[in-house]
């Protein structure tokens, strides 16, 4: 009888299938965990009596979790192999999305959101570097398929969240929100294979050279430009279903709107990464997005009501610096190691950023009653962005 290992080193067409599969059903799962909550964050604050200001930290928790613990990852990927420690991470993802609904108050819900997210945060990071160990000749049709596989994900739970509590769980915002943890468990049996294949220990990498990456200017644009758009990510991620339904409009129909703002990534992701990595400069692109955001941000600020699906669609184009910015750090590092070196530093202090914005939306939300004023902090973060990303996109390189 083939063991699964053996079957795999033998059979390279049988080992980049199951790569493929557990490349993909990992994927899935990247922003279902978040996107969830928002369309049933309001039943989530009153089942737990929870304020603004801990919702807003709500939002902030992926961007703490994904400037912290996946900053460990390569360290983890680096002792144990990327494999193991991502089934490890679908493993923690799964035992906190099942638990975390249940939790009795706001402090232990918050904790639980943080254990689903570290399982996130290292499979986050550690996904393009079994592309290109299994995929090294189609490193950018994998990333694309994965990419669309987490858009899809993020959609799904977006505009099915809300119809599941509803229809099949009986209003039971606990059930609509566990039910995700299916998904995770799906993915665990198609890591096992991958996760027996031999390691090998690499080498650390060494503080100087991290350093150096520091210092230079283009590192620090690409960190700006990452933590504004990640800033806008999770605001529109744990803020616009919230936004709508203040304003009138119902639940199933909020979701929806964020649906469409959540799937305009997949075909206009694959879009811009073409465009992007075809030109010398990307730094027009840059300003062009943020004049959507700013378009669609002042939208919301105008009346959320009035053209809810033109403003989802502006800010949907706007989260589309997501797949900009990974590709700009491919293009600014001069070698691949460079380019490891430079996506660390950039999302690590990026996701830094990143944390306090949806607090302080929160926040300004408890004090002014109203979205008015969030919306106007929220629309002068783009004005950073816009400068970043025309920094980030010069034609220059580390």
């Amino acid at each position: 009888m083939v063991t699964a290992e053996e079957d795999l080193t033998t059979n390279p067409v049988k080992g980049r299938l199951a790569a493929l599969a557990a490349l993909l059903l990992a994927a899935v799962n990247l922003r279902l965990a978040v996107t969830s909550v928002g369309p049933v964050l309001s039943e989530i604050r009153d089942g737990l009596g929870m304020s603004s200001t801990v919702a807003g930290l709500l939002t902030s928790v992926p961007a703490v979790c994904f400037a912290s613990v996946g900053f460990l990852a390569p360290r983890l990927a680096r002792r144990f192999g990327p494999a193991r420690v991502i089934l490890a991470g679908m493993v923690v993802l799964a035992a906190g999305l099942a638990v975390r609904p249940y939790a009795p108050g706001t402090a232990l819900f918050l904790l639980l959101s943080l254990v689903a997210l570290a399982g996130i945060a290292v499979v986050n990071v550690l996904l393009p570097s079994v592309v290109k160990e299994y995929f090294p000749d189609r490193v950018g049709t994998m990333t694309g398929l994965y990419t669309v596989s987490l858009n899809i994900g993020a959609t799904v739970a977006a505009a099915t969240t809300v119809p599941l509590t509803v229809n099949v769980f009986g209003d039971d915002w606990r059930l609509g929100l566990a039910c995700w943890a299916a998904v995770a468990v799906l993915a665990v049996p198609a890591w096992l294979p991958l996760a027996r294949q031999p390691f090998t220990r690499g080498p650390e990498i060494h503080t100087a050279e991290a350093v150096r990456v520091s210092r230079h200017p283009v590192a620090w644009a690409l960190a700006v430009y990452f933590g504004m758009q990640s800033t806008s990510a999770y605001v529109i991620i744990g803020w616009l279903p919230q936004i709508y339904r203040d304003a009138g409009i119902p639940a199933e129909e909020a979701g929806v709107y964020f649906a469409v703002t959540s799937f305009l990534g997949v075909p206009l992701g694959f879009l811009l990464s073409a465009v992007a990595g075809r030109v010398r400069s990307q730094s027009w692109i840059a300003v062009v997005l943020g004049l959507f955001g700013i378009a669609g941000y002042g939208g919301l600020w105008w009346s959320p009501a009035t053209m809810p699906l033109l403003w989802a669609i502006l800010l949907g184009v706007v989260n589309t610096a997501f797949p900009l910015v990974l590709t700009m750090i491919a293009l600014r590092g001069r070698t691949p190691a460079t380019v490891v070196r430079l996506s660390a530093f950039a999302q690590s202090v990026g996701y830094l950023f990143a944390i306090p914005g949806p607090i302080l939306v929160g926040v300004l939300h408890d004090h002014t009653d109203g979205w008015r004023v969030p919306l106007t902090f929220v629309l002068l973060l783009m004005i950073p962005q816009i400068i970043g990303g025309f920094f980030a996109g010069r034609d220059r390189q580390v």
